[in-house]
């Protein structure tokens, strides 16, 4: 299958990954009229910048899982090589730490509680999928090397000390 192929697949499920959250975190703005907390003025630049930040992580890892795991982040499409390079070298997640960076970010430029606390609950549904359904079925996919990776890279906090990077 040509690279072409994967890759406009790849960062097309991307895209649309992308804006399903978005979507999904404006269906609760009107809820912040029921609660009683305001975010402050003046971290709509700083919510930006998570926005940001959330779309590179995801973007990145998305041309990783194409150019070198020829496959897409879809879980119905994934990548058929391990890639525990790019970002996953220092953490496992890095695409789901965009996706909920960029909704904490979108909270903070819409000064949305709501959406705020949508990205929260949005991290621990993202974790559940890990632990019961993403992680059992890379094992299964990639076996030991997936094990290794596992005991050097972990799960949600970053590890920058070069030690402890698989090659």
């Amino acid at each position: 299958m040509s690279r072409l192929w994967i890759a406009l697949r790849g960062f097309g499920y991307a895209a649309l990954f992308l804006t399903l959250w978005t979507l999904a975190a404006l269906m609760f703005r009107p809820l912040d009229k029921y609660i009683p907390i305001r975010i402050p003025n003046g971290l709509g630049v700083p919510g930006f910048v998570l926005v940001l930040a959330g779309i590179a992580l995801t973007l990145i890892t998305s041309a990783y899982f194409v150019f070198e795991g020829r496959g897409t982040p879809a879980i119905f499409d994934p990548p058929t090589e391990f890639v525990p390079h790019g970002l996953n070298r220092f953490v496992r997640n890095p695409m789901y730490i965009g996706y909920v960076i960029g909704l904490l970010g979108l909270g903070l430029c819409f000064r949305s509680v709501s959406m705020v606390l949508f990205a929260l609950v949005a991290l621990l549904s993202i974790h559940i999928f890990v632990v019961l359904a993403e992680e059992p079925g890379l094992r299964r996919r990639f076996g030991t090397q997936y094990d290794e990776y596992c005991r050097a890279v972990p799960r949600w906090i970053p590890r920058f000390t070069q030690r402890h990077l698989p090659t």
